[in-house]
């Protein structure tokens, strides 16, 4: 194997590193089990995306503004010396907006966006702890995106809040899950007030305690999409790409057809090819095959 850099994901629960070679072969580990090892042994640059640029993060990357294309991210790096040893390249965030509306801000996401090689025109839907709504046209330049908070509402709401109470965890009710979608989607205008129906479907007996984890679920969903559908002019023309988790694609694939959206998936590995088409950019990868 010839290897031209690691690939580092840093998310907001999670961190993976990869070695990428220049013909494209991967090795996949954690971060403290073997990515000082490769540096020893191979001395090769750093390409990193996602929390690690962030004000909480190893350093903090400045944005780049929308509209933004892989090409000018590989001219925006935020770079800082690993050990003495190798270079860290960090891609930088994307933000849109202004402060008369509102100014949006996205880390990781983007690189996954370029990694999925969408088509033009398209719209990309990344679920997560913050879902971003991404808008894509030509080169693979975002020109906006919006975020909406839906996976951590979720996770305060049934971790720390009166909603959770009544909740039983651990199995899984799709029935449960697309009632509760409906009622998202029926009343975007009136969210506060439709979460409340979490509480009453259980204190009623109109849901069983196990499946109101879910029912819960669809109407954060169902809120989401609906407010997007509202707002950021998403339409039947075409597909919705769905980039991210296999479970939560399938949960946003499920809300989208009950709003009479269709949706495809994005190829597997979008972050690692995101960071490969980023690498080419800035000259790290320079092969045609990698």
């Amino acid at each position: 194997m010839n290897p031209s850099f690691i690939s580092l994901d840093w998310g907001t629960s999670s961190l993976r590193a990869t070695l990428v070679s220049a013909e494209g072969g991967m090795i996949e580990a954690s971060l403290h089990a073997i990515c000082s090892d490769w540096i020893d042994q191979f001395g090769c640059p750093i390409v990193a995306s996602g929390m690690i640029g962030s004000r909480q993060g190893w350093v903090e990357a400045p944005y780049l503004d929308c509209p933004a294309t892989p090409a000018a991210a590989a001219q925006a790096f935020t770079t800082l010396s690993i050990s003495n040893k190798v270079d860290m390249h960090i891609i930088p965030g994307l933000r849109c907006g202004s402060g008369a509306s509102m100014v949006d801000v996205m880390r990781g996401e983007e690189t996954q966006i370029w990694g999925a090689d969408v088509e033009p025109v398209s719209v990309c839907i990344l679920p997560g702890t913050h879902s971003k709504w991404a808008f894509v046209g030509e080169q693979s330049r975002i020109t906006r995106f919006a975020t909406y908070m839906t996976g951590e509402l979720y996770g305060l709401l049934t971790k720390h809040g009166i909603l959770g109470r009544l909740m039983e965890f651990g199995v899984t009710d799709n029935e449960a899950f697309a009632r509760g979608a409906t009622l998202g989607l029926n009343h975007p205008s009136h969210a506060t007030h439709v979460l409340f129906a979490a509480r009453t479907a259980g204190l009623m007996g109109e849901e069983h305690p196990s499946g109101l984890p879910d029912y819960l679920s669809g109407i954060l969903i169902g809120l989401e999409v609906a407010s997007a559908m509202a707002t950021e002019n998403v339409n039947d023309k075409r597909p919705v790409v769905l980039i991210g988790d296999d479970d939560l694609c399938w949960r946003y694939d499920a809300v989208l057809q009950l709003a009479g959206l269709q949706s495809v998936r994005a190829r597997d590995a979008a972050t690692i090819q995101g960071h490969v088409r980023v690498a080419k950019e800035a000259g790290i990868v320079v092969c045609e095959s990698a």
